[in-house]
């Protein structure tokens, strides 16, 4: 069952995206229901880690800049999971 919300983006990103959702023949609401399933799959340590991160830059105006709450640096936390694995 699909729910309908109500976001808000810079008028620029959206018209891009609405050119890139046209181009790959999906609508606008399905391309971010597919970004929103890639974020929550769980898949990724950080937004950065994320492919939809190169789209997102592909659209939007300036650079991208994620803003997150986590304390340590990208490093720490790179350095981190990769001596989980071990």
């Amino acid at each position: 069952m699909d729910a309908k919300i109500t976001l808000s983006f810079d008028e620029a990103v959206i018209n891009k995206a609405k050119k890139y959702a046209d181009a790959n023949d999906i609508s606008l609401s399905r391309l971010t229901e597919f970004l929103y399933s890639k974020i929550t799959s769980g898949h990724y340590q950080t937004l950065e880690d994320m492919p939809v991160s190169d789209w997102v830059q592909l659209v939007a105006e300036g650079k991208v800049e994620y803003k997150t709450s986590a304390s340590k640096s990208r490093k720490a936390l790179k350095k981190e999971y990769f001596n989980s694995k071990k």
